[in-house]
């Protein structure tokens, strides 16, 4: 029998899964995380989420159950991180693939609880858009979390939704997001982070890099790329909250107009009714303007200048520390640019690495 878990919205959810399995059950019990291929641009330059067709190597134990191993590789143009992380996390890792809409999410994972021998399903989001009612201003990507939750209630297996981190994510206002998920059920404690904190060396999620850090102790004002608001690391960032399916799904409209969806372009259809756009939609137009040849690297005194003007003002924006991504995107840092500054600032002492972020210069202890 293994445990079976799905990570609401694949990426960082995935990696949550991991941890809040660990945290409900020891981390050495068998599970299945079930997760989307659904990744950035800076890992996917293809717009929308992989299906089990745009992979080699995948296990198909039984029909229509994908697993994802380290041997496992996407097929070009498109990239994926998932046989990377398989590599890494404890739980076995199953593709989720949207293609077949909500009916065809809910076979997928009747087929995973009859593998597993699962009786009932664990539900993951990290930050809390899975609650989302589809009019907040900051919300990017409902349409995986809800399509996710929908999926889930169509196979009648019982359901507990986990929301851990609340907020990390930057698309529910806290205000607006703590009344929908009352009190905390569990504490995520540094123990629980132990299997996932290495990932971060080279996983570009934000909401899990510092989810780990809450509940690894750190404490301080974090910025996150293309977020309206800083994040403050307190107790709170690390705690984890229950809701039934039924709960989660009377607080998501999104979701209950996903019913009967059966294909990947009516969840969109339903997604602009709903929220009055398609993530889908924004990954293409971004995919359509990045750009097609890479500029040479620079040279390494000119990448520190340029670090160094950067921090100063993130600085004055009160921050104490950043992630992985937001240097990189905002830098605009190619690869070798990118390894180089992170080897430099690894180098530094007192340490800027406080596991998985970046200390700015003028802040002392974790």
């Amino acid at each position: 029998m293994k445990r079976l878990l799905i990570a609401a919205g694949g990426g960082g959810d995935a990696i949550t899964a991991a941890m809040v399995h660990a945290a409900l059950y020891g981390p050495d019990t068998p599970a299945l995380v079930l997760t989307y291929a659904w990744e950035r641009l800076v890992v996917d330059p293809v717009p929308g989420p992989r299906g089990a067709a745009d992979f080699t190597g995948v296990l198909t134990p039984v029909p229509g159950l994908h697993l994802v191993t380290p041997q496992a590789a996407p097929k070009a143009p498109a990239g994926s991180l998932l046989p990377r992380l398989a590599a890494h996390l404890r739980p076995a890792l199953g593709l989720l693939d949207p293609y077949g809409g909500t009916l065809g999410l809910a076979r997928q994972i009747e087929t995973a609880a009859r593998w597993c021998g699962a009786d009932r399903i664990d539900l993951v989001d990290v930050g809390g858009d899975i609650v989302a009612r589809g009019d907040e201003p900051t919300l990017r990507s409902p349409l995986g979390d809800a399509l996710a939750l929908a999926a889930c209630a169509a196979t009648g297996i019982p359901t507990t939704v986990y929301v851990a981190g609340p907020g990390l994510d930057n698309e529910v206002p806290l205000p607006v997001l703590m009344p929908r998920l009352g009190e905390p059920a569990l504490t995520l404690a540094p123990e629980d982070t132990d299997g996932v904190l290495a990932v971060f060396d080279w996983h570009p999620s934000e909401a899990g890099a510092v989810l780990v850090a809450a509940a690894r102790g750190v404490r301080g004002v974090c910025g996150t790329r293309d977020a309206p608001r800083p994040l403050v690391l307190d107790d709170s960032a690390r705690q984890v909250h229950r809701l039934t399916c039924a709960e989660a799904l009377r607080l998501n409209p999104l979701a209950g107009a996903l019913d009967r969806c059966s294909g990947l372009e009516a969840a969109e259809e339903a997604s602009y009714e709903v929220c009055g756009f398609s993530e889908i939609a924004r990954e293409r137009r971004r995919a359509a303007t990045a750009p097609a040849v890479p500029r040479p690297p620079a040279e390494p005194g000119t990448l520190l200048a340029r670090f160094g003007r950067w921090e100063r003002s993130r600085l004055a924006e009160g921050l104490d520390y950043v992630t992985t991504r937001r240097i990189t995107e905002e830098l605009a840092l190619t690869p070798l640019e990118a390894d180089g500054l992170y080897r430099s600032l690894r180098a530094e002492a007192p340490p800027r690495r406080v596991p998985p972020l970046w200390r700015l210069a003028d802040v002392r202890g974790t």
